[in-house]
């Protein structure tokens, strides 16, 4: 029996890629995305933290409208604090709603990532004409506001199509993170050229951890340290990437934020040893690699 397969890349183990380093001589990257995120009021989706509330569910619509009020202020104040560039996943609704929120932190040079219109649509539940209208209003949105296309995407609920690759290279997208599938960046082929896949943490996603999973906020930070020191540790022998995933909704909660600033002022204290760096910036340096340097390059 042959597997249905989805003809992207190849199968790559780690252990024998060609070796290479990071800025400076570096060995991990690390990157900060911050997903900021808008729903529309009483239709479409929006995750829930106990049972599901019928339309209009106030009390779903005002926790996610708390990161954008509250905890991305926060966040924000924490990135000053230690000197930590972001990447920014918008959903460009916000340009409507709050564009003063998304100005600050574009302000101060935080990258700017598609991450859709609004998360209350998925780009699986679209037809390819559709799919291809959100993706390119999308980076027309951003383009106007920032004076520049973004270069990286990322889905609403990282909810991709067959298609998705595909239309993302069309729409100019260099890179995209909705493939959890590595620790390293790899080339994806589409119809019009290469994408990037960059790494973005599903397994220790603050939303899966903190709302699906329940995980303590005191455990779940845990897990990033020893996440971080492991990675530390094995890049000495490769070259690594690790991202730590974030939504304004639930680190901007004070009770997580507390415990999640331990877990910066660890990272932080190997600031020399560790390139702390934006997504677009690790695209950018992929692309200058030789070529077959970087598995499907």
């Amino acid at each position: 029996m042959k597997l249905k397969t989805h003809g992207r890349y190849d199968y790559s183990a780690i252990t024998g890629r060609k070796d290479y380093s990071w800025p400076g001589g570096k060995r991990l990257a690390v990157h900060l995305c911050l997903n900021v995120e808008h729903f529309s009021f009483g239709e479409g989706l929006g995750n829930d933290y106990a049972a599901p509330h019928p339309q209009p569910n106030v009390r779903s619509f005002a926790w996610r409208d708390y990161g954008n009020r509250v905890g991305a202020w926060r966040l924000l104040e924490l990135a000053e604090a230690y000197d930590l560039p972001y990447g920014l996943l918008v959903n460009t609704e916000l340009y409507d709603y709050c564009p003063q929120m998304v100005a600050a932190f574009s302000k101060r040079g935080d990258e700017i990532v598609g991450h859709g219109r609004s998360n209350a649509e998925r780009q699986a539940d679209m037809s390819i004409d559709e799919e291809r209208a959100c993706i390119r209003e999308a980076a027309a949105a951003i383009e106007k506001h920032e004076g520049t296309r973004p270069t990286g995407w990322l889905a609403p609920y990282i909810s991709q199509t067959d298609a998705s690759p595909d239309l993302l290279r069309e729409a100019g997208f260099r890179y995209m993170m909705d493939w959890p599938l590595d620790d390293q960046p790899v080339w994806f082929r589409t119809r019009h050229g290469p994408i990037l896949s960059m790494p973005y943490a599903h397994d220790l996603n603050d939303s899966l951890e903190c709302v699906s999973r329940r995980t303590p906020s005191q455990l779940y930070c845990e897990n990033l340290i020893d996440h971080f020191d492991e990675m530390l540790e094995e890049s000495a022998r490769r070259p690594l990437v690790m991202s730590l995933v974030l939504h304004s909704f639930i680190v901007g909660q004070p009770h997580r934020l507390r415990r999640f600033r331990q877990v910066i002022e660890h990272i932080v204290k190997q600031r020399e040893r560790i390139w702390l760096t934006r997504p677009g910036d690790i695209c950018r340096y992929v692309e200058t690699l030789p070529a077959g340097t970087v598995p499907g390059s």
